[in-house]
């Protein structure tokens, strides 16, 4: 298990050089000069120089990759362009205000997503079945800024049951804050991974090792919960860990509208004013968020299914 697992971190390293090659490409070679967009038209050229050299921009690109590479494995990304705070210290600040959020939304959304597939499974092609896939797709049909304004508008304003938008740090004060956004954060998933945990768990239920229990005669509860749900792990696993790193960068949509300060807010920010530290950090650390995440799951595989340390 040592060796797989070794085997796997080993396999990481020269992806994670790939991908923050691409990254540099983009935004130091294809994004342009951001001195352009910083000091705006009417800037001199001896301002640009000066400000390139302040950026190190001036340096040859080799060096100035060998200096992303730097940031990349320390986590130390500069300063912002725009606030000129570390911008370490910005994802540090805005990290717990993204999880406060993502993490208990993301955790009962599985949970009844994974609960949800095996009813409906177990009661496939009943009329429970259909209806339940029916609400899945109307769900997913509609736009989570319909979620978002309807959320506000009827519970928020209209019932007072919670916040319209803002964020606390105490602790019970920022539940009350979370709780809707969270909840629509639910309400918008569920549908599409219901659907997605039913086929893997219905894929499963052709398999002969299950017609094999049910000849033994096992009762139809336990073939589902112990035989099919172990096996169908493997998919729902997959599935659920490339969800990962958005439990760190949060949504977007939900932190703009709620007011809550996470990492979403911070990068909308960042693009609206073209701070291109921040966006960079923000695209690195989802993307190593992202490896890490495949990482996790193949050691998860192992786990789950010893097979896959043979193959």
């Amino acid at each position: 298990m040592f060796q797989y697992i070794l085997k796997r971190v080993l396999y990481t390293i020269p992806i994670i050089l790939g991908v923050s090659l691409i990254i540099f490409i983009l935004f130091n070679v294809v994004g342009g000069d951001p001195t352009d967009v910083m000091l705006g038209k009417h800037a001199t050229i001896q301002q640009k120089i000066d400000l390139r050299h302040e950026l190190g921009l001036d340096q040859p690109l080799p060096m100035q990759f060998l200096d992303y590479l730097k940031q990349v494995f320390t986590l130390d990304f500069g300063r912002s362009y725009a606030t000129k705070q570390k911008v370490s210290h910005m994802i540090s600040n805005g990290a717990p205000a993204s999880l406060s959020l993502a993490a208990p939304a993301f955790f009962i959304e599985t949970l009844l997503a994974i609960i949800l597939a095996l009813f409906v499974s177990f009661y496939r092609g009943h009329i429970i079945d259909r209806t339940i896939v029916i609400l899945c797709v109307t769900g997913m049909s509609i736009s989570a800024l319909a979620y978002i304004l309807f959320g506000q508008y009827f519970f928020a304003y209209k019932l007072g049951l919670f916040p319209i938008s803002g964020y606390s740090d105490d602790p019970i004060e920022r539940f009350r804050y979370v709780a809707l956004p969270a909840l629509i954060w639910v309400v918008v998933g569920l549908g599409l991974n219901v659907r997605v945990f039913r086929t893997f768990v219905i894929d499963e239920v052709g398999n002969d090792y299950v017609r094999t229990a049910r000849a033994k005669g096992l009762a139809e509860n336990v073939v589902f919960f112990v035989h099919v749900l172990k096996n169908a792990m493997i998919p729902i696993i997959t599935y659920v860990v490339i969800e990962i790193p958005f439990l760190i960068t949060g949504s977007f949509l939900l932190e703009s509208f709620f007011g809550i300060p996470g990492l979403g807010s911070i990068t909308i920010d960042a693009i609206n004013n073209s701070d291109f530290p921040v966006i960079k950090a923000m695209t690195t650390l989802g993307t190593l968020l992202f490896i890490f995440g495949n990482l996790l799951t193949d050691i998860l595989y192992s786990l789950v299914d010893p097979r896959v340390r043979l193959s």
